[in-house]
């Protein structure tokens, strides 16, 4: 049975775990409609389309 020769140091040890804890970054693409970066698969917030479509009242600058 393999031994290991060497401590693993803290530093290997936890960045080997860091890789698998990382975050993505969310999927952004641009509305057609104005052209505004939304979340995909979500109603654009600045007019309210979502794939060509009017579905929601744009909310208001106050």
């Amino acid at each position: 049975m393999a031994v290991p020769k060497n401590k693993t140091s803290k530093a290997r040890k936890r960045g080997r775990k860091a890789i698998n804890m990382r975050l993505n970054a969310p999927g952004l693409v641009e509305c057609g409609n104005c052209g505004n970066r939304v979340l995909l698969h979500r109603v654009c917030p600045k007019c309210g389309f979502y794939r060509g479509k009017p579905v929601i009242e744009p909310e208001e600058m106050a």
